[in-house]
C-alpha cells in the first residue's frame, strides 16, 4: 500500500469508530477484509488510527472537523506533510481537497497550548487542570504520543543483564528504567516480545513501569497471605509472587473470564497463584490489593478511544463502585495488615478523594500515598497504602 492508501484506509476506519464500532474490532475486520495488506501496512494504518484517537481534538481543529477525513488532514498538518501530495484521488488515495478544506488549511493554526488542551474531553478539562496543576501542559503533551512498552524482569528466573541479552538474541533492544529495579523499556522490536524466548520462558512479562514501581515498596512477612481482589490478568499478583516467593497469593475478580490468562502466565513465570471464584473470597489476609475499576485516564495514550467515551455519569458510577470495593475488601484485611488501593487514573476524585472518604470511616491509618504521571515515563498511576488498626 502507498502512504496515501494507508491514510485512506485510516479515514474509513475512523468513520466506523465514530459511528460506534470499537477500534480493535474495526481494525481486525479491516485486516481480514484486506488480506493483501502486509504487516507493515497493517501496523501503519493502526498507528494512524490510534494517533488520531489520541489527538482527536487537536487534529479536528487543524483539519476542519472530526470526520475521518478531517482527522487525517489534521494529522498531515500537525506532521508537516503536504496534504496535496496525499489527497490526490489517484489510485487508492483519498479524494482531492475541496474548497472548504483548502480554506481551512490556509488559515492560521491554533496556538500550541490550545491544541494540546483539545485532546482531553472538554467536560474534564478544568478538573484535569486543577488535579495536574503545574504539570498539566507537560502531561497533556505526553498523552498525545504512543506510550512506551515496558517489561518486568522476573528475578526468580534471571537478572536484568540476562534478560537484556536474551531479548537481544531475538532482535529486541531494551534498557533499564530508573523508576523500578525490575523494569526494562523496549527501544525497538516491541512487536517481537510475545514470541521471544525471554517472554516464553517467563524471564520477562509485559507490565508498565508505574505499576512495577508502586509494588516495590511493599513489605510482607514470611509466608504472607495476599489477596489481589480485582486481579484481571494477574500482572500485579505475578509481580508480587516474584518479589515474595514465599507468599500465598489468591487472585479474585468479579468476572472470572478476566482471569483466564493467570494460570498460563503463572506457569510460565514459575509462580503459584490460587484463583478464587467470583464473590467467594473468605478469610483474612496480610495484604489486600485493590486495583480498582476506574476511568483509566492515566492510560489513555494506550486506550485513547476510552477517553472520548467516558461521561460524567459513568465517572460518578465508578467513584461509587470504588467506595463499595474499599468497604468490601477492608473486611478481609487482618489486624495490622495492609490495604493497597490503586488506580490508573489521573483524577483526584478517584484517588485522594476516595482514600480520604474511606479513612474518615475509621479503622485504618494511612501509611503512604504516591502519584505517578507520564512525566516519570510510565502510565498515570495512584497508590495509597493503608494499615488496619
Amino acid at each position: 500500500m502507498t502512504p496515501a492508501a494507508r491514510i485512506a484506509a485510516a479515514i474509513s476506519l475512523l468513520d466506523a469508530i465514530a459511528a460506534g464500532e470499537p477500534a480493535e474490532r474495526a481494525l481486525t475486520n479491516w485486516g481480514r477484509a484486506n488480506r493483501f495488506a502486509g504487516s507493515g501496512d497493517r501496523a501503519a494504518v493502526r498507528d494512524h488510527v490510534y494517533d488520531a484517537l489520541r489527538c482527536r481534538g487537536s487534529y479536528a481543529a487543524l483539519g476542519g472537523g472530526a470526520s475521518g477525513r478531517g482527522l487525517m488532514l489534521g494529522m498531515c498538518r500537525a506532521e508537516a506533510i503536504d496534504p496535496a501530495t496525499v489527497f490526490t484521488g489517484e489510485g487508492h488515495a483519498p479524494a482531492p481537497l475541496g474548497a472548504e478544506e483548502l480554506a481551512v488549511l490556509a488559515s492560521a493554526a491554533p496556538a500550541a497550548e490550545d491544541l494540546v488542551a483539545r485532546d482531553w474531553p472538554e467536560w474534564l478539562l478544568e478538573q484535569l487542570r486543577a488535579d495536574l496543576g503545574a504539570d498539566f501542559a507537560e502531561v497533556s503533551a505526553a498523552m498525545q504520543v504512543r506510550a512506551p512498552v515496558f517489561l518486568r524482569v522476573n528475578l526468580t528466573k534471571g537478572t536484568l543483564a540476562q534478560a537484556l541479552a536474551a531479548l537481544a538474541d531475538d532482535g529486541i533492544a531494551a534498557e533499564p528504567h530508573p523508576l523500578a529495579r525490575t523494569a526494562l523499556r523496549v527501544l525497538s522490536g516491541a512487536r517481537r516480545v510475545s514470541a521471544s524466548q525471554a517472554y516464553m520462558r517467563g524471564l520477562v512479562e509485559l507490565q508498565d513501569v508505574a505499576s512495577q514501581a508502586v509494588l516495590e515498596g511493599i513489605s510482607l512477612p514470611q509466608r504472607a497471605r495476599v489477596l489481589d481482589y480485582c486481579a484481571g490478568g494477574g500482572g500485579k499478583a505475578l509481580a508480587l509472587a516474584a518479589a515474595h516467593p514465599g507468599a500465598a497469593i489468591t487472585a479474585h475478580d468479579v468476572d472470572a473470564a478476566r482471569m483466564r490468562d493467570i494460570a498460563p502466565r503463572a506457569a510460565r513465570a514459575g509462580a503459584r497463584i490460587t484463583l478464587a471464584d467470583p464473590g467467594k473470597v473468605s478469610g483474612l489476609f496480610d495484604l489486600v490489593m485493590v486495583d480498582a475499576p476506574c476511568s483509566g485516564s492515566g492510560t489513555w495514550r494506550r486506550t485513547p478511544e476510552a477517553k472520548w467515551r467516558l461521561t460524567p455519569a459513568r465517572l460518578a458510577e465508578l467513584t461509587a463502585l470504588q467506595d463499595e470495593i474499599l468497604t468490601a475488601t477492608a473486611r478481609h484485611v487482618a489486624p495490622g495488615g495492609q490495604l493497597l488501593y490503586m488506580t490508573c487514573s489521573l483524577l483526584a476524585v478517584e484517588n485522594d478523594a476516595r482514600v480520604d472518604a474511606f479513612l474518615e470511616r475509621g479503622g485504618f491509618a494511612l501509611l503512604s500515598r504516591r502519584r505517578l504521571s507520564p512525566r516519570e515515563g510510565g502510565d498515570g498511576f495512584f497508590a495509597a497504602l493503608l494499615r488496619r488498626l
